[in-house]
């Protein structure tokens, strides 16, 4: 795993500050400790740090052909790499390395930028060719790897792994994009293409953009999407096995490695099945790791050691101190941007604790996405049946009206809270959806902003970033249609964000067996009755799993890395939710509602209402502003954001 950045002049040939770029690639020292590397020439420079894991002693970049004239910076891993060497070999190409890195610029040579179709693996990677005075930007398909990039006024081009790469180059502005804080506030992340900055953009998922010099800079190119088709007719008992010799496969790939190499073990359905079939392609012992929490409720360690013995794995455990909340301001710094999901302080954690035994761990990320796991799904799917009963029209006023009479009753038990059900019903589909997994619902977040703010979003609401994804579902079923909204929002900008910057922060590289492009294929082709049957998430992968782990690992309660934000606030955080929610911090922005911040801290910790998600967003957004160190421009001075969901350069 590695850090990649650079600069590239788009008009022409201007000299490439060195010491900019070696403060860029240094910005991201943490991504490669083990080797740094830079390539300048006259409008070009690209810089590499290194974390070794194949061909140790030959695979330092940034990497070359034959004559010299393409070079490639990448992060990630191609794992079907052995398999392509033989194949480029006959077309002519010599190669003088054991590298995955090798085979991008052979196979760029050969086919292009339709290479990145016969890859398999999570990457991302920036080459230049000077035969064709062309850069050439890619991420693979499930957006494993990130990639950032920025066109300056000057037509300089920035790029890296994480944003932090681009702001030390030193002209890169750091405005807030307002649509950015608006998605943040809605889904706890800033989804992509957006960043926080207006200037700065995301690279898609399964995206290229090609850069010609002197041309002006386009569009990213979809190489890849998804598609549920549910056409599958397989019976059951054959998809299981099918299902387990593709999960295999996968996992045979992503066990290729020069340094040692293990697995996180949550003791959930995803990184146990991960396991067992691990072992059942090691001769040696597998190496696991657990993070256990002194809080009985959120401590799943006996399940992970059940799963432990039964395989043999030379298996760690670190205990946490439930009140591990000193992350905060450290977590700020990781992300560079807004990031509000709490079960970033336990991946954290999970990754320290496997790098000191691992450079390589396997994890079970992925599943609740491809297999049907999340609870809110089979919620989505009981109430779409009752959706489809009614016409909009009907239920909108009903409901709605059902919606805005029942009294909110946090403190109930849950057969008594119909007030988001009621919600829920009035709504579409895709608008049901947002609002359930967003961070603040409406319409608390909106009566959040200051009146200069909700002027300036100019009608701008983030659930476009969910109906942007939704026009291009082609499928209604409904379990298909989340899925699919999931695997563009959710799994990228949340779940792949958060595993890449806990584990890069410890030089540990974590690799996704669930991810796997050919299995996410398969899987969309299998109806949704496979996925979720009755009451049971993840029907056919625990079938497939029952031989190989305990029953009471696959069918137990999903519990999740959970932290206990709601005791947090009413205790040890108390003073800094008061400090960041009616202090002058926020309030100065020009962004909030300081009567309403307030109005949300008070509910909170007097116990009347549960705020978690809510507070844990503007804390960690109040790091964010903190740690830029620079106010944020007055809602009020912001005119006219941009509106679309594609990058602008």
């Amino acid at each position: 795993m590695c850090g990649i950045t650079g600069i590239f002049d788009t008009r022409g040939r201007r000299e490439i500050d060195r010491a900019r770029l070696d403060r860029m690639n240094q910005a991201q020292f943490h991504r490669g400790p083990d080797e740094g590397g830079t390539h300048v020439e006259p409008g070009v420079g690209l810089g590499h740090r290194r974390l070794s894991i194949i061909d140790l002693s030959t695979g330092q970049q940034p990497l070359y052909n034959e004559d010299g004239s393409v070079c490639v910076v990448f992060n990630g891993e191609i794992y079907n790499y052995q398999e392509l060497i033989p194949e480029l070999a006959a077309l002519g190409h010599v190669f003088h390395t054991r590298s995955d890195t090798e085979v991008i610029v052979h196979a760029w040579e050969a086919w292009g930028a339709d290479c990145v179709k016969r890859f398999r693996g999570m990457f991302a990677f920036v080459l230049w060719d000077r035969n064709r005075e062309t850069l050439f930007l890619a991420r693979d398909r499930l957006g494993v790897k990130p990639l950032y990039y920025a066109l300056l006024p000057d037509g300089l081009l920035l790029f890296g792994s994480e944003l932090k790469a681009l702001t030390a180059h030193g002209d890169l502005a750091t405005e807030i994009d307002p649509l950015a804080v608006e998605d943040y506030f809605a889904l706890g992340y800033v989804p992509e293409p957006r960043t926080i900055y207006r200037q700065a953009r995301k690279l898609p998922q399964a995206s290229t953009l090609t850069i010609v010099r002197g041309r002006p800079v386009g569009e990213p190119v979809e190489y890849w999407d998804v598609r549920f088709t549910l056409d599958n007719r397989i019976d059951a008992a054959t998809a299981g096995e099918e299902l387990v010799a593709r999960l295999r496969e996968s996992i045979r790939l992503r066990m290729i490695s020069e340094v040692p190499l293990g697995a996180f073990l949550s003791g959930g359905v995803d990184s146990s099945a991960v396991v067992a079939a691990m072992a059942g392609l090691s001769s040696d012992p597998i190496n696991t790791c657990s993070i256990g929490f002194r809080d009985p409720r959120f401590d799943e360690t006996r399940y992970a050691k059940a799963v432990a013995e039964r395989y043999r794995t030379r298996h760690f455990v670190d205990e946490v101190d439930t009140d591990d909340f000193g992350l905060l301001d450290t977590l700020a710094g990781l992300y560079d941007e807004p990031y509000a999901d709490s079960s970033a302080i336990p991946t954290y954690r999970v990754c320290q604790l496997a790098r000191r035994h691992v450079t390589v761990a396997l994890s079970g990320d992925g599943g609740d996405e491809n297999f049907g796991g999340y609870r809110r799904y089979q919620l989505h799917v009981m109430e779409q049946r009752l959706r489809n009963a009614l016409p909009l029209g009907v239920r909108r006023p009903v409901f709605g009206l059902l919606g805005r009479l029942y009294p909110k009753a946090d403190w109930a038990p849950r057969v008594f809270r119909a007030k988001t059900t009621f919600q829920a019903l009035a709504r579409d589909a895709v608008e049901a959806y947002f609002q359930t997994v967003s961070l603040i619902r409406e319409p608390v977040r909106s009566g959040l902003y200051s009146s200069a703010f909700r002027a300036s979003l100019q009608g701008y609401n983030a659930i476009e970033v969910f109906r942007h994804h939704a026009r291009r579902a082609d499928t209604d079923d409904p379990l298909a249609l989340i899925q699919y909204l999931d695997l563009h929002t959710y799994l990228i900008g949340d779940i792949n964000t958060k595993v890449d910057r806990a584990s890069m922060a410890h030089s540990l590289e974590v690799r996704e067996p669930l991810m796997d492009h050919p299995l996410v294929e398969w899987l969309a082709t299998l109806p949704s009755d496979l996925k979720i049957r009755g009451t049971e998430a993840k029907w056919l992968f625990k079938k497939s799993m029952e031989p190989h782990l305990p029953r009471d690992v696959l069918y137990r309660a999903k519990m999740g890395f959970s932290v206990p934000l709601a005791s947090w606030f009413r205790g040890p955080l108390r003073q800094r939710v008061l400090q960041v929610l009616t202090g002058t911090g926020l309030a100065e922005t020009g962004l909030f509602d300081a009567g309403n911040l307030k109005r949300l801290a008070d509910q909170h910790l007097s116990g009347a209402r549960d705020h978690s998600p809510s507070i844990w967003g503007l804390l960690m957004f109040d790091a964010f502003l903190r740690r830029q160190g620079q106010p944020v421009a007055a809602a009020a001075s912001i005119e006219s954001p941009e509106r679309s969901l594609a990058p602008s350069p």
